[in-house]
């Protein structure tokens, strides 16, 4: 797909997404066999739950048949979010990861695996787990310093502040 292209499609498609109160994060056009997908990835502040993302997949269909956008031939659209393991590129992504694990690329080298805490218009502050029975250490990384930033999953992680509620209460 043509970098002309994909800023047609992001200034035809950007404002009805925002209009739903969401943010276009990515459009991608592949080609399955014969088909070809529109892949568009939306997102907020406060997640996109399936009842948004239905909104906004209806109404990106019907704007994309109107304009023709997409030519004449078949294609999928598919619409849908980040997911668990996002890259973090923009400021609102690492704003949307606070409390999250996170494993970040050092400019430097090496990489560090944090939670972050708050972040602000010039970095992050962050939390390094512990290690062997060590406790935890807070650390700022400004975003010059971060390479590449990608949200972890955790299966097992405890929410803290519901632990301690329920400790209270024991």
């Amino acid at each position: 797909m043509s970098t002309t292209q994909s800023e047609r499609l992001r200034e035809l498609l950007e404002p009805l997404v925002t209009s739903h109160g969401l943010d276009l994060e990515e459009i991608a056009v592949d080609s399955v066999g014969r088909k070809r997908v529109l892949r568009v990835v939306v997102d907020s502040d406060t997640g996109a739950d399936l009842d948004r993302i239905a909104d906004v997949s209806r109404a990106l269909s019907a704007k994309l048949d109107e304009t023709n956008a997409m030519g004449e031939g078949a294609y999928d659209l598919e619409v849908g979010t980040p997911g668990a393991e996002r890259l973090l590129t923009e400021h609102r992504h690492f704003v949307r990861a606070t409390d999250r694990l996170v494993k970040f690329q050092l400019t430097e080298g090496g990489e560090l695996v944090a939670r972050i805490l708050d972040v602000d218009d010039e970095g992050v502050g962050v939390e390094v787990p512990g290690v062997k029975g060590r406790k935890a250490t807070t650390r700022r990384l400004a975003f010059p310093e971060i390479a590449k930033a990608r949200v972890q999953v955790e299966f097992n992680r405890k929410d803290t502040k519901k632990d301690m509620k329920e400790e209270e209460e024991a």
